[in-house]
Order: C-alpha cells, then structure tokens, then sequence
C-alpha cells in the first residue's frame, strides 16, 4: 500500500471512531494483563487449611512470597514492554509510508531482540534473584517461597518477552484486537491451572506457590507461542520469515528508541524503593491503606494505558504517511476520550472510597486512614490520563528521551524531597504521601504537554 494510499485513508476515517475502537481492545488487554497477577493473589490468599497443613506454610506467607517475587518479574516485564516501544514505532511507522517490507524487517529484528531480551532477563532472575528478595527486606520464611516462584516462571521468560513483544508489533499495525484475544486466552489457562494447583483441586496435587508459578509460566509462555505462530502464518500485514537473519541496523534502531523507556522505568522504580521507605514510616495501617489505594489506582490506569498505546500507534502511522496533523488530532482525540474514562473512575473514588477500599481490605482503621488519600487520587485521574496518554504519543513519534528526562525531574527532583518535607518535617501522614504523588503527576503532565505543543516530535527519524 502507497504512502499516498494510507494518507488517504487516514484523511477519511472518522477520527473519533478510529480512536475508539482502537483503543477500546487495548484498555481490556490491558485489564486481562493485571488480571494474571490479582488471579495468582487472590487464589494464594484463599489456600485451603488442609493445603497449609501440607505445604507447611500459609496464606500469608504464600501471598507475600508470590507479591514481592512478581516485584522482580515486573521489572522484567517492564523491559520487554520498553523492548516493545520501538517496535511499534518503527512498525507504525513503516505502515504508514506504506512499505510492507520494511514492517517484515522490523518484525523479524523485534522478534530477535525478544529472544535476546528474554535470555538476558532469565539469566538475571536466576542470579539475582535472592540478593533482590534481600536488599527488599524480604522475611527469611518468605525467602524460599519467592525462589520458588521465580524459578519456575523464569523457565518461560523468553516466551513472555515473545508475548508482550509480539503484542507491541500487531499495536504497530493497528491490530489490538489480537492481542486482546490471546490475553483472553492466557487468563483462562492461568486462572484454571493456578485453581487445580494452589490448592489441590480435581485430585491434584497442592502446590500452593509453585503452583501459582506453574500456572503463570504455562499461560504467558503458551501466550507467546501463540503469537509467535501467528505472527508466522501472519497476521494483520505482519509476516514472520527469516527469522534467524540479522539486521544489525534496524536491531541498533529498535534499541535506541527503546533504551530510554527501559531507562525511564527503571529510574521510577528505583525512586520508588525509596519512596516505600517513607510510606513504612507510618506504620501497617497506612502501609496497609496505601496498598489498598494502589490495588484501586491499578485498575483506573487501565484506560490511560490503553489510550497511549493507541495514541503511540496512531502517531506512528501518521508520521509515516506524512500527515503529522492528522497524528496530532489523533492524540488529542486519544486524550479526551481517555480523560473521560478516567474522570468517571475518579467520581467513584471521590463519592464512594470507604466502599471501594473495604473491597480490598475490610479493617475501620485502614478504611479510616486511606478514604482522604484515596479521594485525592481520584481528583487526579484527569491529569493522570493527559500524562499517560500525550507521553504515549511521543513514545510513538519515537521521542523516548523526553520521558525519560521529565520521570528523572519528577521522580527524584519532586516526589522524594517532597515527601520527606511533608511526611517526615511536616507530620502530615498518608495525605503528605498522595498530596505527594498528585503533585508529581500533575507536573508530569504539565511536562508532557509543552513537550508535545512543542511539536518537536514531528521532525523526529526513527
């Protein structure tokens, strides 16, 4: 298809529509994508008396060994998903100039790097694992319960690196509904297999974390293969051949662009570390409420992330076939809709937050200290949605430095001083935390927003 020809076509698509439905499947991929994680949580939190007895630890143990081991597999997951940005940039780029061949060459070094990706992260997890589970404080009895599950899932990492790559590679050409459907499918096998596994159900054996773990591997490295078979047959334009050929350039490109997302992640999480220091200060009320809070604010990210994927998407495709006005209003579509959705999640945590935290954790006290906090959070979806959703557009204009460069300014130049004025200096409790946190987001946003009216992402090769 010509350059002209997806001009073209971009120039008749309903915008509003186009937005929508692309960004539509991405929020539900998203919402089944943190669906495995809560499964694996809620299952372990309800481990069976007789299956305790056997196992020789319990529920809490077993949700505390599986939580802080899934802190290291989301930093891992977080690498992949960086290893993605390029990906979808480049693919979306390429659709949009209407080269075919170019989106089969960024295809097959995306595919490459995953693998790449993938062994250097099950080699890291292996090694680093228990310093890791250390430098967290990790309990000694919650110690072995956490190699336990890192191990196994470490078995199917280069499969997952597949999955969340190959996801990334169909996002470029403008196919969420692909990856929506083997989502789909990797929660179905997670959740049966973990249900047959913790416990012991159907005759089997009670595995209790392992079986958790079993369960996760089995369904996201099945996820993988899944994509990687269709991505071989091809799927939505994309086609796998060659796939052992090595383009040394587009490999060297891809990791440009996404080293400074993997940059920018990291960066936060380090701050975070730190950050939960602050917030242990207070105490296991306010620890346990602002765990309840996070559990909430996890699932009103959803719309944000799937709108900045479609935002990353769109952009792409619109550099690529020379319309950056189109790629411009299609951000600024991507944004409102995403404010709205968000909004909306927001006047729920403003009216109802002892209903929605009693959800998580039914305890007065916790109840009592996180409803403030929690309101804050929700008066702060609309700016969290600009933040999310303008930073997803200038991941796809391949402008990956500048978020790094602005979490760098907010994470460790605003949040951390910050919260040792308000929480340490001032006494202010949780509500200095979130007071925190809004602040940081709003200047987040804001940053993002000069960034983009800048229009310098319009003149960025990738």
């Amino acid at each position: 298809m010509a350059q002209a020809q997806v001009a073209a076509e971009l120039s008749e698509q309903p915008t509003r529509r186009y937005v929508f439905e692309l960004a539509l499947p991405a929020v539900a991929e998203q919402f089944l994508n943190t669906l495995v994680g809560l499964a694996d949580v809620y299952l372990l939190g309800n481990l069976t008396l007789a299956a305790a007895a056997q196992l020789g630890y319990g529920r809490v143990e077993a949700v505390a060994g599986a939580g802080l081991a899934n802190q290291m597999v989301w930093l891992v997951t977080v690498l992949f998903m960086a290893t993605g940005i390029g990906s979808t940039a480049m693919i979306a780029r390429a659709k949009g100039a209407g080269d075919e061949a170019q989106m089969q060459k960024v295809l097959r070094q995306s595919v490459i790097l995953a693998v790449i990706v993938g062994l250097i992260a099950m080699v890291v997890m292996v090694a680093m694992g228990r310093p890791f589970l250390y430098i967290l404080h990790t309990a000694p009895d919650v110690v072995p319960r956490s190699m336990e599950y890192l191990l196994v899932v470490s078995t199917t990492i280069i499969p997952t690196s597949l999955l969340l790559v190959g996801i990334a590679c169909l996002r470029g050409v403008g196919d969420t509904r692909t990856p929506l459907y083997v989502m789909l499918g990797t929660n179905v096998v997670n959740i049966l297999l973990t249900w047959l596994l913790v416990s012991g159900n159907m005759g089997l054996p009670a595995l209790g974390v392992v079986g958790a773990a079993i369960g996760t591997a089995i369904a996201r490295g099945g996820g993988g293969l899944l994509i990687l078979w269709l991505l071989l047959r091809g799927r939505s334009g994309l086609k796998l051949t060659n796939p052992f050929q090595v383009d040394t350039a587009i490999l060297r490109r891809l990791t440009n662009i996404g080293a400074p997302s993997a940059g920018e992640m990291f960066v936060f999480h380090a701050a975070l570390l730190v950050f939960v220091g602050f917030i242990n200060s207070l105490g296991t009320v306010a620890y346990a409420a602002h765990t309840a809070i996070i559990n909430i604010e996890s699932i009103s990210f959803l719309p944000g992330f799937g709108y900045a994927f479609a935002a990353s998407t769109l952009v792409g495709i619109g550099l690529g076939a020379q319309s950056p006005a189109k790629a411009e209003a299609y951000s600024h579509e991507a944004m409102r809709q995403g404010m709205v959705m968000m909004t909306l999640i927001g006047l729920t945590m403003i009216f109802f937050p002892e209903a929605l935290l009693s959800l998580f954790v039914d305890d007065p006290a916790v109840i009592a200290t996180g409803a403030d906090s929690l309101r804050a959070a929700g008066m702060i979806q609309p700016v969290l949605a600009v933040g999310f959703i303008l930073n997803g557009a200038l991941r796809g204009a391949g402008d990956t430095k500048w978020p790094l460069i602005s979490r760098l300014i907010t994470a460790w130049g605003i949040r951390l001083p910050l919260a040792w004025l308000l929480v340490v200096e001032l006494g202010m409790g949780l509500n200095g935390i979130w007071l925190t946190m809004c602040i940081d987001f709003t200047v987040q946003a804001l940053l993002a927003m000069w960034r983009f009216a800048s229009g310098r992402w319009k003149t960025i090769e990738v």
